[in-house]
């Protein structure tokens, strides 16, 4: 089917209240029409998501967030002029006509314009805010191609619009304007000093007050196989202590393997913190297929570059 028929089939079935799983330039979204609450509530019951956890509406411009926030601050337009299309998704005061279901009962919603060229079109296409949350089981590894889709949600998905593999490969970031001081809410391509070079100032860290938001849960983007980050230069001591002890072992690790080669499947990622990104959620479903008892990941670095990646990880492992 060409693009421009994909499209218009997967905006004929967003329309019609059915699910659409689409590409991103982050991860695959699970689509359903924003406005109409019994497909919204299909996304839930797709994903086993709990009816608590809200969902990010994605919008065509900048331009609709009228339609679904009010007291949209100033800054806002600027970070819209600067990041959008991208991936950034903006915390704001919900508007009267967001259903609940949506923004799981709080008074915020997240809003964001993606940048992918499908996306955009079906949006347009579709002419309604989409609420998409990634199209995978809820607290699994997100999906970065059509066939993580498959593998994951199978036919619960009304139509598949293939869009090739996601760009970027992690979550948007989430930054909260809606509560007074700018705060950084999940960690994602957008870093935070880019953020602070548009309102001139660092947003802060999420409290107890904070919004809930997607990916904001302690264990998350798990695989089946237990995970565990190792610090430092360690992979390889604790691999060939684990397979001594009669262990399946699965290692990810920055750099190849330096010394002997322990027997066990070994991929070396990219040392850079976008090549890494973009590259972990199939690995991590690569290595995760095999079926060890154990995956060992060296820990990435503490500095800002990688929080995205590190955040992913640590909730990953369960230590979020």
């Amino acid at each position: 089917m060409k693009s421009a028929d994909a499209v218009q089939r997967a905006a004929d079935v967003i329309r019609s209240g059915g699910l659409v799983a689409f590409p991103t330039e982050t991860v695959y979204g699970l689509g359903a029409d924003a406005t109409n609450v019994a497909a919204v509530a299909r996304i839930f019951a797709a994903k086993q998501r709990p009816s608590s956890h809200p969902l990010i509406v994605h919008l065509a411009s900048a331009d609709q967030v009228a339609s679904w926030a009010c007291q949209v601050p100033a800054a806002v337009q600027r970070l819209a002029d600067r990041f959008w299309p991208g991936p950034l998704t903006i915390i704001l005061q919900r508007h009267p006509s967001v259903p609940d279901v949506v923004t799981g009962g709080q008074a915020t919603v997240g809003v964001r314009v993606p940048d992918h060229p499908l996306a955009l079109a079906l949006l347009g296409a579709a002419g309604c805010g989409v609420a998409a949350p990634s199209a995978n089981r809820f607290g699994r590894i997100s999906p970065t191609c059509a066939e993580h889709v498959v593998a994951e949600l199978g036919a619960t998905v009304d139509f598949l619009l293939d869009g090739g593999t996601c760009a970027v490969g992690l979550e948007s970031t989430i930054l909260d304007l809606a509560t007074g001081r700018p705060r950084l809410l999940r960690p994602g391509a957008v870093s935070a000093e880019a953020i602070a070079d548009v309102l001139g100032e660092m947003p802060a860290g999420r409290t107890d007050k904070s919004p809930r938001v997607p990916g904001d849960m302690a264990a998350h983007y798990s695989p089946d196989t237990p995970l565990q980050l190792v610090e430092g230069l360690h992979i390889e001591a604790l691999a060939g202590t684990l397979l001594q002890a009669g262990r399946s072992v699965a290692v990810l690790a920055r750099r190849p393997v330096i010394g002997e080669l322990p027997p066990c499947p070994w991929l070396a990622m990219p040392d850079d913190p976008r090549g890494y990104g973009h590259d972990l959620y199939a690995r991590l479903r690569e290595l995760d297929a095999l079926g060890c008892d154990r995956l060992l990941i060296q820990a990435p670095p503490a500095d800002s570059a990688w929080a995205a990646v590190r955040d992913r990880l640590r909730r990953a492992a369960g230590d979020g």
